[in-house]
């Protein structure tokens, strides 16, 4: 089979495609063909050796796979030849068959393509935890998503709306404000060309919003911080921005506000039940058509390099995955 490999540590242009032993299941195992393959930030992380995590060299990136069961290894439950499945791993996903634990499978509504699916788990599951366990939004609520035209920005407009909330859309450019309006946010802020607080005040009044989904970082971190509600929740989902921000800490003692982390691989892994039910009412969601992924480009394998040097660019709206062609 074929996959791409990370032989040395480095930039996505080191990435190789190269041809290897199919995988064998071991106890409790599937092996999947793999249709599609999501590409995240972590991915471009893993590869340069600066993740939480160490593969051994030489490995394959992807933890966000979407593929249909091969074979069932001994000891598997559940789960049936032919099963379209969403897998989610550590790495690994890039190519085009992976062995993996059934246990961290999810069953897919079975109308659901390979590269929607691909790019699902991730953002969708982050948003869902983020907006429901840590943030507790609730309807009638003002939910501000900075990063809205990036990949969990957009599923954080799509989840608030679908929970009742009004829905601010905070995006660097046109085109990504585009996207976020037509997953249904209520109004648009460029935050490249126009004031922040200026634009919340206008929009939500003296009162602030309520919930902040924040995957940028940097300097809009405090902004969003003075444009909260009495008893608002800020949700720092990650720092695309490159910066991690440093704050005034009388600002929460001020707002009696809570500034709440969210990581959802380690929810997934600590409380994995409760996952799995966030991810039933997500696929109810996207059976009734109230949730889609925003899949703006596919690439090939080879192509890897390509992808992953668009999303550090953050040339990317949406989702862009790798498909095998399976």
């Amino acid at each position: 089979m074929r996959a791409v490999l990370c032989s040395e540590y480095g930039p996505p242009e080191k990435l190789k495609v190269e041809e290897v032993d199919d995988p064998k299941p071991q106890k409790g195992q599937v092996i999947l063909n793999v249709e599609a393959c999501g590409v995240n930030f972590p991915d471009t992380l893993i590869i340069e050796d600066k993740y939480q995590f160490h593969p051994p060299l030489p490995f394959s990136p992807g933890g966000e796979v979407a593929g249909v069961i091969e074979i069932l290894g001994e000891g598997v439950k559940g789960f049936d030849v032919g099963d379209k499945v969403i897998a989610l791993m550590p790495f690994g996903g890039y190519a085009e068959k992976v062995a993996v634990d059934y246990t961290a499978l999810l069953k897919r509504p079975t109308h659901m393509d390979g590269a929607s699916a691909a790019g699902f788990s991730m953002t969708y599951g982050t948003s869902m935890h983020a907006l429901k366990q840590r943030a507790n939004l609730q309807k009638g609520e003002t939910l501000l998503v900075l990063g809205a035209g990036g990949g969990v920005g957009l599923t954080a407009v799509q989840l608030g709306k679908a929970m009742g909330a009004t829905v601010i859309a905070a995006a660097s450019t046109t085109e990504k404000l585009q996207a976020a309006k037509e997953s249904g946010a209520d109004y648009l802020i460029n935050y490249s060309e126009e004031s922040l607080r200026d634009k919340i005040k206008e929009m939500s009044g003296r009162k602030g919003v309520d919930v902040v989904y924040d995957a940028v970082g940097g300097d809009l971190f405090e902004q969003s911080l003075r444009s909260t509600n009495w008893k608002g929740r800020v949700l720092v989902i990650g720092f695309a921005s490159g910066k991690i921000p440093k704050i005034p800490m009388n600002l929460p003692l001020l707002k009696g506000l809570s500034i709440v982390g969210v990581f959802w691989g380690s929810f997934r892994e600590r409380e994995t039940d409760l996952d799995n039910k966030n991810f039933q009412e997500l696929f109810k969601l996207y059976s009734e058509g109230k949730i889609k992924p925003h899949i703006s480009k596919t690439y090939s394998l080879e192509e890897a390099p390509n992808a992953l040097n668009d999303l550090l660019k953050r040339k990317v709206i949406g989702k862009v995955v790798l498909t095998t062609g399976n």
